[in-house]
């Protein structure tokens, strides 16, 4: 299914290269965690990493037949400091994410008709609601300057849909098996 509009497409190569940077970004203050004795909220972050690479995953794949050099631009938090401030910038780049990024690039998909694009944005809008409130819940203990509370993470690897403690036995936004749920226990 290729992409015939301009804008779906470039709004495509700018969530790949946010989701690309959040993808590495969260590694990193994953790191960061573990080294202040947060073990859960590093395993936090590499487990939404893992979903904010699938995001990219698939709006790359929409693009497969957009073949080029483009100059990707995607704002995004840059740097690192403590876990607490690292996902005070986490919760704001979901928070833009959620209430103005996709919604926009969904509903411009969906006018212009490219069904693939929407799905793209759609599965990636619903997964980053559910990291703001993630994110949130480990901020709150960071900033007592303790670890969360945290069972398994399960991912979905096509849509990045993530949950905690047990893995549904169907994704309800893309209808992955269970089986399929990359666990970050």
């Amino acid at each position: 299914m290729a992409v015939n509009n301009d804008m779906t497409a470039d709004f495509l190569r700018s969530a790949y290269g946010g989701e690309s940077m959040a993808h590495m970004r969260y590694l990193i203050w994953g790191d960061i965690a573990d080294k202040e004795n947060m073990p859960n909220i590093g395993r936090l972050f590499r487990a939404i990493a893992y979903a904010e690479w699938a995001h990219a995953d698939n709006h790359f794949r929409v693009l497969k037949e957009r073949v080029g050099d483009y100059s990707v631009t995607a704002g995004a938090v840059f740097g690192a400091g403590k876990t607490a401030d690292n996902l005070e910038g986490a919760i704001g780049g979901e928070l833009h994410e959620v209430e103005q990024m996709y919604p926009v690039y969904l509903e411009t998909a969906r006018y212009q008709e490219e069904k693939g694009a929407e799905k793209a944005f759609h599965y990636a809008l619903e997964a980053e609601k559910i990291h703001v409130k993630l994110f949130q819940k480990a901020q709150e203990a960071a900033k007592q300057g303790k670890d969360m509370e945290l069972g398994p993470v399960y991912i979905c690897p096509v849509c990045g849909h993530t949950v905690t403690d047990n893995a549904p036995d169907a994704c309800p936004i893309c209808g992955v098996k269970k089986e399929m749920f990359k666990a970050f226990e």
